[in-house]
């Protein structure tokens, strides 16, 4: 893997991605432009073509003339040279055999071979292997109330130790990173170009807190635009990484529903915000929920969602754990204090001084550990972890 900003660089990591895998990744950079030919216009998954291996997608893209110049990068390819490009855009290649390379991406038919990074890389590799992540997703052109709706869930979630993923578009996704950072937590942006191309260029100053603050992730290497068809590749990533997918707002036909269909095929959670009835901007979303997609109104939601399939609350500083229910965390003891004694989550809350949000994930994280179980009547009981 090899990491931006030189030894000792913070938020980098050492070492260097497989020659196989960087050589993989530059040549999706260089048949960029051939992909989206052949995907056209139609917004169509490009997994089919992103799972052909590199002679077979040379064969599948290139015309005659692009074959031989593919060929001969294939037969000359140099890894240092390459390693010195992504070092030159401040950035670091996390290849699919490294360890911190995420393994819930591996489920995916086509998983990127290598993964372009810019920000705090291994606290932001380390932070998805330890932890639960969620993507936000949504409409550019998002209402009012569903950039309100984005921000909280945004910022709850993170307040509750949730990563937080999206795209970085206008709209939707900017507003849950926005949201994210406000809670001081660890967004991850998924980039449809290169991760030191900012897009859209009304984003560059959220580019900048990301990449200080967070994780931005691109499966093109530095300096490539984005194409139509490196969109929905994008969205097949932020639903490999993540347990949970939310829409906030989505018109029928959003892009945004590209990611929850590639969520439901991982067997991952998908939900959505409902929007008035008949509303244009929300048909899409409303109708996940006419399918079964989970209802979300608030973050609380979301984490109820999360506890249901087992998922534990992890924080995102680099500090240890404070203690798990079973050796005596002193928020843990009291919030099963408030539950085993006939108290609901206000009153966990109470005896804690936490947030409902915070509570919820602290009670998803007992359920996981097996110090906490509900009993047939809907209330809590201690169990034995």
């Amino acid at each position: 893997m090899t990491g931006g900003g030189g030894a000792g660089s913070p938020g980098q990591v050492e070492g260097s991605a497989c020659e196989h895998c960087l050589r993989r990744g530059m040549l999706i950079g260089l048949l960029a432009a051939r992909i989206a030919d052949e995907l056209g216009s139609a917004r169509r998954n490009p997994s089919a073509v992103l799972a052909l291996d590199d002679e077979r997608l040379v064969a599948a893209l290139a015309g005659a003339d692009k074959r031989h110049e593919a060929q001969r990068f294939l037969a000359t390819f140099e890894a240092a040279e390459a390693e010195a490009r992504v070092l030159a855009a401040g950035a670091t290649a996390v290849c699919r055999h490294s360890i911190f390379y995420p393994t819930r991406l591996l489920q995916l038919p086509d998983p990127p071979a290598v993964l372009f990074t810019k920000g705090q890389v291994e606290r932001g590799f380390a932070t998805l292997a330890r932890g639960s992540a969620v993507a936000l997703v949504g409409s550019r052109q998002a209402s009012p109330y569903a950039l309100d709706m984005a921000r909280e869930l945004g910022h709850g979630l993170a307040a509750a130790g949730i990563t937080v993923v999206s795209g970085l578009a206008l709209g939707v996704d900017a507003s849950s990173h926005v949201g994210a950072l406000e809670a001081s937590g660890f967004p991850v942006a998924v980039l449809g170009a290169g991760p030191d191309v900012v897009y859209p260029r009304a984003n560059v100053r959220l580019h900048e807190r990301i990449e200080a603050k967070g994780l931005l992730i691109s499966e093109l290497p530095p300096g490539q635009r984005p194409f139509r068809w490196s969109f929905p590749a994008r969205n097949r990533i932020m639903a490999g990484l993540c347990e949970a997918t939310i829409v906030v707002e989505a018109a029928e036909g959003s892009g945004s529903l590209i990611t929850t269909d590639f969520a439901q095929d991982l067997g991952r959670v998908v939900g959505a915000v409902p929007g008035p009835g008949g509303w244009a901007r929300a048909r899409g979303s409303n109708a996940l929920l006419r399918s079964g997609a989970a209802v979300i109104t608030r973050t609380e939601d979301v984490l109820d969602e999360l506890s249901g399939i087992g998922v534990r609350r992890k924080v995102h500083d680099e500090e240890d754990d404070e203690g798990s229910p079973a050796e005596g965390g002193g928020s843990e003891h009291a919030v099963l204090d408030a539950l085993t004694s006939g108290g609901g989550v206000d009153a966990a809350c109470q005896a804690t001084g936490l947030g409902a949000a915070e509570v919820r994930a602290l009670l998803a994280r007992m359920e996981d550990s097996g110090c906490l179980h509900r009993d047939v009547l809907g209330g809590y009981a201690r169990g034995s972890p």
